[in-house]
């Protein structure tokens, strides 16, 4: 499974980055505007910048609601960088525009998916990626990992090439839920991906690991 991390923050990116097991990068308006980030020229720069830092992809939402809007936003940030998969929303036009891109081999993420149906919609439309929103889900007490394995049903179904980006992670345990139902990818904060390293066990183990070898004399 691949791991992104859905932030805007350059030093939380360098340090995902630099424990070797980041894959992209997922990014929106909110997480833009959460880091200051505005105006139009700014937004652009910032991307590129998210690029020279990961080696993967890095998704880069439209603005626009309408057809037109997207595709013109859409078609500027794909020339941007090579790394750049252009973010669409779930909606009519979205889907719409997610099968002019696709016509075109410009990659996309459909995102603000809420059910299976929304996500078949966007595999038929030649999405490169599809993010289902499992812990806004589980914030309205309906299972987001139940979505997850529906998408992974349905799409093995009928062999298509997809990919479950399973988005709004929260903690680790989402992380180990997507991992079991076969999530292609997942995107969450550096804290739910530095949670894997910890356990208990591992400290006590260590600990006494080091209080050994002092008295090797090492």
């Amino acid at each position: 499974m691949k791991f992104f991390i859905d932030t805007a923050n350059l030093e939380d990116i360098k340090e995902a980055q630099a424990m070797g097991v980041l894959d992209g990068v997922t990014t929106n308006p909110s997480l833009m505007a959460k880091e200051g980030i505005t105006g139009k020229d700014n937004i652009l720069k910032h991307y590129l910048d998210i690029c020279n830092i990961v080696d993967g992809d890095v998704s880069a939402e439209v603005i626009s609601t309408d057809y037109e809007g997207m595709v013109r936003e859409g078609e500027e940030l794909a020339a941007l960088h090579k790394q750049i998969v252009v973010k669409l929303p779930m909606i009519g036009d979205g889907v719409k525009a997610c099968k002019y891109f696709s016509s075109k081999g410009i990659r996309t993420n459909v995102t603000l998916v809420f059910s299976a149906g929304q996500a078949l919609l966007a595999a038929k439309a030649g999405a490169t990626y599809v993010s289902p929103f499992l812990g806004r889900l589980d914030d309205v007490s309906t299972d987001g990992m139940n979505l997850i394995a529906e998408i992974r049903q349905i799409y093995d179904n009928y062999n298509y090439e997809t990919q479950i980006l399973s988005a709004s992670v929260r903690h680790t345990m989402h992380i180990v839920n997507c991992a079991k139902i076969g999530s292609d990818v997942m995107t969450g904060p550096l804290s739910a991906i530095k949670g894997l390293l910890k356990h208990p066990l591992t400290d006590i183990g260590l600990k006494q690991f080091v209080e050994d070898a002092k008295k090797m004399n090492l």
